[in-house]
């Protein structure tokens, strides 16, 4: 009786779901099927959104006569595409690389020394991790006007390179190996390095593919800190880029959208089971 009555509550949290799920998937749906329409029937979708009456969009599932028309303008007639979508490559990408070239190190020497303050460092780790960047927005202005950087690409890279997010991410991997396994490599003669090198890097992996994954769509989508410090809209990245375009043509406007899509949904999708594992095995265990 008791399992019948917890099958019956279960499917009727179906519908709920399926419903939720509708929601979420929508609008990304939207984004990668309306750009395949003709620009007659985007303009009949967004022409309530461009007048003053109020009224709906009737948002067909399928697109009546698909087309790439839209990808043809924004790619082969739209040079200055390429531009920004270089930017958001260079800034992503240069970030991420010294993000790890400095966590990795800062993550292992928390998880493998003892040292004098080394809670209360890591415990401000994770209270600056957890500070929005509207707190520090100001003060990072300042120091970034101080140094010449306004306007500049490492206006925006240099405070995302110094996040303690991907310390934070990777610290509890390094921390979960086994402490004989590293003292049994500097016992036949490794050096702090090597074990780091040969050990820590291949059993922390998990811990650090998430970081990355996670790092990598945070940064991709990332609006207020160009927003603040860069003003020359010849390098502004992606996420600056969509907001400007022209909503009378709306079909290179979603185009544009569903091509900055791609990206991140690559990245997540390849490394959605290392994202799995990585948030696992950094569960803070404290």
């Amino acid at each position: 009786m008791r399992t019948d009555r917890k099958r019956m509550k279960n499917i009727a949290l179906y519908p709920l779901f399926i419903l939720l799920c509708a929601v979420i998937i929508s609008p990304v749906y939207l984004a990668v099927i309306l750009p395949f329409r003709s620009p007659e029937e985007i303009n009949d979708v967004l022409e309530p959104l461009n007048s003053s009456d109020k009224g709906f969009s009737h948002i067909g599932l399928f697109a009546q006569y698909p087309t790439i028309d839209s990808f043809r303008e924004l790619l082969v007639y739209t040079p200055e595409f390429y531009k920004v979508f270089w930017n958001s490559m260079l800034i992503v990408g240069g970030i991420l690389f010294f993000q790890l070239l400095t966590g990795i190190p800062s993550a292992w020497a928390f998880s493998r020394f003892d040292f004098r303050g080394k809670k209360l460092l890591f415990d401000l780790y994770v209270i600056f991790m957890l500070l929005p960047f509207q707190v520090t927005m100001l003060s990072q202005y300042i120091m970034l006007d101080k140094l010449s950087l306004i306007n500049t690409r490492l206006a925006v890279m240099i405070p995302a390179i110094f996040s303690t997010f991907p310390v934070f991410m990777i610290y509890r991997g390094f921390a979960d190996i086994p402490g004989d396994i590293a003292d049994s490599a500097r016992i036949d003669g490794a050096n702090e390095w090597q074990v780091l090198r040969h050990i820590g890097l291949p059993l922390g992996m998990p811990g650090i593919l998430a970081c990355v994954v996670l790092c990598f769509l945070d940064l991709w989508n990332m609006v207020e800190q160009p927003l603040a410090f860069i003003k020359d809209k010849k390098l502004y990245p992606l996420s600056l880029y969509l907001p400007m375009l022209d909503t009378d043509n709306g079909s290179m406007m979603l185009a544009a959208a569903a091509v900055t899509l791609i990206p991140a949904a690559f990245v997540f999708i390849i490394g959605q089971d290392h994202l799995e594992h990585g948030i696992i095995s950094s569960a803070l265990k404290e």
